[in-house]
């Protein structure tokens, strides 16, 4: 199987991109905007699968920010424009005028706002994998859910919370659960090997853009609430999550029932990333929609 790595200038800085699959093939490809701000590309790397099963070329990169390309020290950056001129400037430097479009998490928010606020040539379709369209309805579904954890770890993290201070050891702990009952990890040595490789996580990204957490969006996309304008979005959307998600039925179906030309797929053995926790039904359902919609 093919793969192209390679690196594009973008205000002075570099991004990192990595193609899997053969750009020539007649299937759209398939471009993939990860989470965070700051996760990395390394668990789309799960996506070669599909290119190799498809010859579907397959394209992703790291954010300006994380991972192999330039993690500059200036927190002015870390907005939601900068993000998406890198993506404008990624599609025309790679000569993508028609694509499918898939944003997890974070990637999604992204994807929501580039295609509401831009409106792209080229997009053959959506794919909104455990993502939001409202940050105020985001933390509030997240502490519903930490209110179902023991009441150690609530204190823990609502002491964190009033005193603005994420640094405790009790906080730590209590939101590292919450984090894997609903997000991911531990990993381990069973694990594909690019979920054990180190990465470069963009941590300055994250905390200027959303916050501290998941559950305190408190940077410049706090604001973020893109429910309305869902309903202007006429391209074919898949919405995907799981039942454990971070991306709760609630904020999957706020969603979906805005959107005009939608359909939600729920994966019930899944957190935040179905496409690693399930793996198979993940990829079967994702190549049905594609194809549908080349």
């Amino acid at each position: 199987m093919k793969i192209t790595e390679g690196y594009l200038p973008f205000r002075g800085y570099q991004i990192y991109y990595r193609i899997v699959g053969d750009r020539q093939s007649e299937l759209t490809p398939l471009l993939l905007l990860h989470g965070g701000p700051g996760s990395t590309h390394n668990y789309f790397e799960s996506f070669d699968e599909l290119s190799r099963q498809t010859g579907r070329p397959i394209i992703m990169y790291d954010q300006l920010g994380c991972g192999r390309s330039s993690i500059p020290d200036r927190p002015e950056l870390w907005q939601a424009s900068t993000w998406v001129a890198e993506l404008q400037a990624l599609r025309t430097a790679l000569d993508l005028p028609a694509i499918h479009l898939l944003g997890q998490s974070w990637g999604g928010m992204l994807a929501i706002i580039y295609s509401c606020d831009y409106q792209p040539q080229g997009l053959k379709s959506l794919i909104l994998a455990s993502t939001l369209s409202s940050a105020q309805l985001w933390a509030q579904e997240q502490h519903r859910m930490i209110r179902l954890m023991p009441t150690s770890e609530q204190t823990a993290i609502a002491e964190a919370e009033q005193h603005h201070d994420f640094t405790g050891a009790a906080y730590q702990a209590a939101n590292q659960h919450f984090m894997t009952q609903h997000a991911s990890g531990p990993v381990t040595a069973a694990d594909p090997e690019f979920l054990q490789r180190p990465k470069r996580t963009g941590t300055q990204a994250y905390q200027v853009a959303w916050g501290p957490n998941e559950y305190c969006p408190t940077g410049t996309l706090a604001d973020y609430d893109y429910t309305d304008k869902l309903r202007q979005l006429q391209v074919p959307t898949l919405v995907t999550s799981g039942t454990d998600d971070l991306c709760t039925p609630l904020i999957a179906k706020t969603m979906v029932d805005q959107l005009p030309n939608a359909t939600w797929t729920l994966f019930a053995h899944s957190r935040h990333m179905a496409f690693i926790d399930e793996p198979t039904a993940y990829f079967a359902r994702l190549q049905r929609w594609l194809a549908a919609h080349d």
